[in-house]
């Protein structure tokens, strides 16, 4: 995940803060030190570090944080504080016209994945405003761009101009713009054609482009691993484009961060939409306070709650709950549970968001995720009395079902304590619930779905 050593590094440095009674001068810039090389190690332009450490250090002396009894909490909030400020703090939300289409071009280099990300916009788009949504095929060059965005085009269920690779691109994104005034589009987004580097000839079509349609948006797509050459393009589209955010993707990934902290230092353009993923669904709006709290190591429950809001069946939770209250819990609603919790996303993902999580492992994740699966492959080895019996299963029926499933009789023992384990703490939780009480001792995954028993 990204930012993850940053994270460990942030993490440590608090955690020697915490154990100092006062913080001196003499502390202050040991701490210091070490949050400056672990920005550097992060990819974080030097500049972007130079600043960042200035004003941390400026602005925990105003703060009395020398001398204070308990300089660790003011401390982060001052670290945290300036890290959203690097981000990008302020409004920087997408700009949707209520009374006419609103018109998006989508710019970067060749090869970063435009498409499938205009494909990504369009669909979130479309599901999270309800609007209706053109893309339109600006790259004649490359005659696979076309086929790639109306084939897009069709997954995400929204419409494509395609008028070939004859037409001059000016001419297409023209001719956009008066489909969606005709035929009332909400959205119109312009897939603009790239280049394996900036030059001259890309940014005078753009402009022409700019002109002709004249924009809400310009977005330009950048990839967190390639680190600073991110932001040396954002920098130069901005200068020529003046663009009004940027999407970054592979956020996913075990880039190491610095290009997210540096772009909208060092170029003044501010990161709007990150991509988390392969699925169209795999798009979330950047807020810099929440990226703050993750690389802080303090997780991220409001997107999380809000991406669970979205994905879960409200009608299939309820009738879960229903169930539990009713002691008719089974093995057919714990597969229905993990089946939700797997819409948003992987567990590694999810953990990301959760505050407080212990350090864990890829291949812990990777088992976790094979257990997760081997759960349903286990359970639609049984009989429907088995799934809502489990008490029945004795050694018998579970060689039966190990057989089946091509699981052994461990896999199948270790699915049915995490049964009775998933089933004691959503009790514990519709209990507390009922009584108006917090429940205690819930952290990690067993919150979300009872996942705790996972990846052990």
């Amino acid at each position: 995940m990204p930012f993850e050593n940053l994270t460990d590094r942030f993490k440590s440095i608090f955690k020697t803060l915490r154990g100092q009674a006062r913080l001196t001068e003499a502390n202050m810039d040991s701490i210091m030190k070490e949050i400056r090389v672990a920005l550097l190690d992060a990819d974080v332009n030097y500049k972007v570090v130079k600043e960042f450490t200035t004003n941390v250090r400026d602005k925990a002396v105003h703060e009395k944080v020398i001398g204070s009894l308990d300089p660790s909490q003011v401390f982060v909030k001052i670290v945290h504080d300036e890290l959203e400020e690097l981000l990008g703090s302020g409004d920087n939300s997408l700009k949707l016209n209520a009374n006419k289409p609103t018109i998006i071009m989508m710019v970067g280099l060749q090869g970063t994945g435009k498409t499938t990300t205009t494909g990504k916009l369009a669909y979130y788009l479309k599901n999270k405003f309800n609007k209706k949504v053109l893309v339109a095929a600006c790259d004649v060059y490359r005659p696979a761009a076309i086929d790639q965005l109306v084939t897009v085009a069709k997954q995400v269920g929204v419409d494509c101009l395609n008028m070939g690779t004859e037409t001059n691109p000016v001419d297409i994104a023209k001719a956009a713009k008066e489909k969606a005034y005709n035929e009332h589009y909400g959205v119109v987004i312009l897939d603009t054609a790239g280049r394996l580097q900036i030059d001259d000839r890309l940014m005078d079509e753009l402009n022409h482009m700019k002109d002709a349609v004249e924009p809400d948006e310009i977005l330009l797509l950048v990839d967190a691993m390639s680190g600073q050459d991110a932001v040396n393009v954002a920098t130069a589209f901005n200068e020529r484009l003046a663009l009004t955010g940027c999407v970054m993707s592979k956020l996913d990934g075990d880039a190491r961060g610095g290009a997210a902290l540096s772009i909208k230092y060092m170029s003044g353009v501010p990161i709007k939409f990150m991509g988390t993923g392969e699925k169209f669904t795999d798009f979330d709006v950047f807020h810099p306070d929440r990226m703050a709290d993750r690389i802080l190591g303090m997780g991220d429950v409001v997107t999380l709650v809000e991406q669970a809001e979205e994905k879960f069946d409200e009608q299939e939770m309820k009738k879960s709950a229903n169930r539990l209250y009713s002691g008719q819990y089974d093995l057919n609603d714990m597969v229905d549970n993990l089946k939700q919790v797997s819409k948003i996303g992987s567990f590694s993902k999810i953990m990301s968001l959760m505050p407080g999580m212990p350090k864990v492992t890829k291949e812990q994740l990777d088992r976790a995720e094979r257990q997760a699966k081997d759960v349903e492959t286990i359970v639609n080895s049984m009989t429907p009395e088995e799934r809502a019996h489990p008490e029945i299963l004795k050694y018998s029926r579970k060689v039966r079902i190990a057989n089946g499933s091509g699981k052994t009789l461990a896999d199948i023992n270790r699915v049915l304590k995490q049964y009775e384990e998933m089933k004691a703490q959503m009790k514990q939780v519709s209990n507390m619930t009922k009584n108006g009480k917090m429940p205690t001792g819930m952290g990690g995954m067993g919150g979300i779905g009872g996942l705790g028993g996972f990846g052990r």
